[in-house]
């Protein structure tokens, strides 16, 4: 879950960037079908964490990052 969007930060490792998209996926071995997981990602990063999940035929959606005041 994203506590912040004004502060949240990419999900791929080491990078400190600003996150602009939501990655929401699913592992369907381990998780309920109503039970998704949320990374978040900058530009840069998001077709990478993307093309990773569903690489593994994970379920993943991938949507703008809703800033204060906004809705996705």
């Amino acid at each position: 879950m994203i506590d912040d969007p004004e502060t949240a930060v990419c999900s791929r490792a080491g990078c400190r960037a600003a996150a602009t998209w939501r990655i929401d996926w699913q592992n369907p071995r381990i998780h309920a079908p109503e039970q998704r997981k949320t990374w978040v990602a900058c530009d840069e990063h998001c077709a990478y964490l993307r093309d990773f999940l569903a690489s593994r035929d994970f379920p993943v959606e991938v949507s703008p990052l809703a800033k204060a005041g906004e809705h996705a």
